[in-house]
């Protein structure tokens, strides 16, 4: 097969790929390994060749960040830190962004961006309602600080670690950890100057500014407020003898029937027959085999009118309940609201679907959507993004609902529902391991990859997360991404594809100097972040802004920096980044809304760049 067919393959196989990306059809990772069996069917790679990626010092370190990141949210450190930000924010609005965007960067700058946005989400939403603020003020420069905090170590962003692997791999000394620090620190004092001053007043103010949440961790009966249900929820008491003694909930239907939904299953305070359960104010497992007993008490939420009907047709004492009262809700029994991922396998499936409560022994209690409460027709409501879920179960079951990251975050939670006592004292010594790897990349002592990897292999070894919860902590996606999209550049490398970029580059802005090539590859890069994930721009970018430094005979340092700092400027698209993705539906954000701020703040990163880069890197 001639070269020329071979580069025109390969052209036709990225374009497909960068289509299917845009198009947001098919997952990130799938369309990365359909990039790479298509390499190799066509013959432009060899299997081992394609399956190289998967073996790639950079994505073993990416994972191996993952787990050290899943470690400091086990014990509660990000928590911690964000809620120190909400006893020191105050209420001013441009205070408020100020230190949410300088909380977010810092974390984000040792941690991955999405989870740190998953952290601080319910953090900034409660701020915002607290300061009766609209959270759509508060959550693009949530997203925006995230990216931004990124950019200002090695391993605060993948697209850091690619620039500095490929320099490695080319004989030449790597960027340390903090090469990226002193720009990345102008550009951050600018976003957040630009966000305070100016963006702020671009923002809409579309999300309600709920003024009755007052605390990160909320009692039921602020959440009950939130979903409109105080009238909803009653309790049943069953008279000595009655016929419902020994019948199963599965048995009774009354969620079809009668629209009215059992939450829970207790016992009067004084019953000498069940004293212990009594005293423990304890609920039975809920599900559709359990039974009833005589002396049981039903919580139950439903309309009034179909409550009070129930009562009647059976004969039950109906009682109305205050929803603030603490003794409403059985104390082994919680409560918690959750927000899908733009990425969870909820989306587009019904909770019958999922087997929602036979997976994760809890039941959804209403659904939020578009400012509107469901709480009937559950089992059949097909979820989509921007739902909130109030769901409700045993407080084991909420706990590890609260580790499915991958597909949900937590807007509110019972405040005995957080981080468990065990996993908090673990703390210290998650920061202790963090602050190790820190020190040794830092100095040099252990390749990167190896620093990582001991770390996350420490913070499963001490404690601080178990082998699942690792697993769990893993963005799988990314990994499979960037292990799949590798053998591209490889297939641009090998076929000539990466020097004929190159040497087109270099044709259209290489005979008006290095500055303008930066300025060309920033450009590039930064456009191709917004259809593409920043690390899969880094990835094929990286090569030919080396290759191009090459040619103009030219330091690679400067221009493989502004690949670097331009994969991270994802603003201007509310898929542009997960981060971005994620705050789109709390925010009530449209399309116009990321445009309009996002536009701007890259240009503002370029400026920076143009200015500050050669002056560090010298061509």
């Amino acid at each position: 097969m001639p070269v020329d067919q071979d580069v025109l393959t390969v052209f036709l196989i990225l374009a497909a790929t960068i289509a299917l990306f845009v198009s947001d059809r098919i997952r990130l990772d799938l369309v990365a390994l359909m990039s790479a069996a298509a390499l190799v069917l066509t013959g432009i790679l060899t299997p081992r060749e394609a399956l190289a990626g998967f073996g790639d010092p950079l994505v073993i370190m990416i994972a191996a960040l993952f787990v050290v990141s899943g470690g400091m949210f086990r014990t509660g450190v990000a928590q911690r830190l964000g809620m120190w930000l909400g006893r020191v924010a105050g209420d001013g609005e441009g205070r408020l962004i100020l230190l949410i965007m300088l909380i977010t960067a810092l974390l984000s700058g040792i941690m991955s961006s999405t989870g740190t946005v998953a952290v601080m989400l319910p953090v900034v939403v409660t701020l915002a309602w607290r300061a009766r603020i609209s959270p759509s003020k508060l959550l693009i420069p949530l997203s925006f600080a995230s990216l931004l905090g990124g950019m200002l170590t090695l391993i605060g962003t993948p697209p850091n670690v690619v620039v500095a692997e490929l320099l490695r791999a080319q004989g030449r000394e790597p960027f340390g950890f903090f090469a990226f620090t002193p720009v990345a620190v102008v550009i951050l004092a600018v976003g957040i100057g630009f966000m305070v001053l100016v963006g702020r007043h671009w923002l809409p103010s579309r999300a309600p500014a709920n003024p009755e949440a007052r605390q990160e961790h909320v009692s039921l009966g602020e959440l009950v407020d939130r979903y409109g249900l105080p009238a909803r929820l009653f309790r049943l008491h069953l008279p000595a003898g009655h016929d419902l003694e020994g019948a199963s909930l599965g048995t009774l239907h009354w969620s079809d029937r009668h629209q009215v939904q059992v939450l829970a299953v207790d016992v009067e305070p004084d019953a000498p027959w069940a004293l212990q359960r009594a005293r423990a104010r304890a609920s039975k497992p809920v599900d559709a085999h359990t039974v009833i007993e005589h002396g049981d008490r039903l919580l139950v939420q439903g309309h009034p009118d179909h409550v009070h009907e129930l009562g009647r047709d059976l004969g039950l004492h109906v009682e109305a309940l205050d929803h603030f009262d603490e003794d409403v809700m059985p104390r082994d029994l919680g409560v918690i609201e959750v927000l899908p991922t733009p990425r969870s396998r909820w989306l587009d499936h019904t909770l019958t679907e999922l087997h929602f409560r036979e997976r994760y022994r809890v039941q959804v209690v209403a659904v939020q959507r578009g400012g509107a409460t469901v709480t009937e027709g559950l089992g059949q409501l097909r979820l989509r993004f921007g739902d909130t879920l109030l769901v409700q179960g045993p407080r084991a079951a909420i706990a590890a609902l609260r580790r499915e990251q991958a597909d949900a975050v937590v807007l509110a939670e019972p405040e005995d529902a957080a981080v468990s006592r065990d996993a908090a004292r673990k703390a210290p010594v998650a920061i202790a391991i963090m602050l190790a790897m820190l020190i040794v990349m830092t100095f040099g002592w252990l390749p990167t990859v190896m620093a990582a990897g001991l770390a996350a292999i420490a913070m499963i070894i001490t404690g601080c997360l178990s082998m699942e919860q690792a697993y769990r902590a893993m963005s799988w996606e990314s990994v499979v991404l960037i292990a799949g999209i590798l053998p591209m550049a490889t297939a641009l490398e090998v076929t000539g594809g990466m020097q004929l970029v190159v040497d087109a580059l270099v044709a259209g802005v290489g005979p008006y100097g290095p500055l303008a090539m930066l300025v060309g590859l920033f450009l590039l890069t930064s456009l191709a972040s917004q259809v593409i994930s920043n690390t899969a721009t880094a990835v094929l970018v990286a090569p030919i802004a080396f290759q191009a430094a090459l040619t103009l005979g030219v330091s690679p340092y400067p221009l493989l920096l502004t690949v670097a700092l331009a994969a991270s400027t994802a603003f201007a698209t509310p898929v542009a980044s997960p981060v971005n993705t994620l705050v789109l539906g709390v925010g009530q954000y449209r399309f116009g809304d990321f445009l309009r701020v996002g536009v701007t703040m890259q240009l503002l990163v370029l400026i920076v760049t143009v200015l500050i880069v050669p002056r560090l890197f010298p061509f």
